[in-house]
């Protein structure tokens, strides 16, 4: 039995439903799973985990501070016990950019990093309008627009691929 630690950074929270999902896949097998948001003070100990997870969202192209932070802080830890990291973002709704390899924020993201993950994956997140600030909805309305995805203000659509979650569950288990 695995001691996992799940940190996520999330904008809106479907990051946390998402762990939520992970959870559960991993807990089929005699693993115990801890989720933890990055921001919370004080993390969980580091060191008192076998495996360390980290999911972040993203919003206007970047993920959060705190998750750069976190990771430029806690690298050798990290590099020391089996790891991965997923990003959740709207732009994986397209199946030409669902795939690590593809989506440009991950690449981005990792560019921007000195870690590399042992695991990667992205997850197409949630577009929930009405649960947006004015400023919000108005500028992933334009994204949208631009990117040819909905506009309707009172859309609220789930992108993400929960067999894709699933499936990288059962990866993180076996890592």
């Amino acid at each position: 039995m695995a001691k996992i630690l799940i940190l996520f950074s999330t904008t809106d929270g479907h990051t946390i439903k998402i762990c939520g999902r992970l959870k559960q896949v991993i807990e089929l097998e005699p693993h115990q799973v801890t989720l933890a948001s990055i921001a919370e003070v004080p993390l969980p100990d580091l060191d008192a985990f076998d495996k360390i997870v980290i999911g972040a969202s993203i919003r206007y192209g970047k993920h959060s501070k705190q998750v750069i932070d976190f990771i430029a802080g806690n690298r050798p830890l990290l590099e020391r016990k089996p790891n991965a990291f997923f990003s959740v973002n709207i732009v994986a709704r397209k199946p030409e950019k669902s795939e690590p390899d593809t989506n440009p924020y991950l690449r981005k993201f990792l560019r921007q990093i000195a870690w590399r993950p042992r695991q990667v994956a992205v997850f197409a997140g949630k577009l929930d309008y009405p649960r947006y600030n004015a400023f919000d909805r108005f500028m992933i309305r334009l994204i949208m627009l631009i990117t040819r995805g909905p506009t309707d203000p009172a859309t609220v659509v789930e992108f993400t691929d929960w067999k894709k979650v699933e499936a990288f569950g059962r990866v993180i288990s076996e890592m």
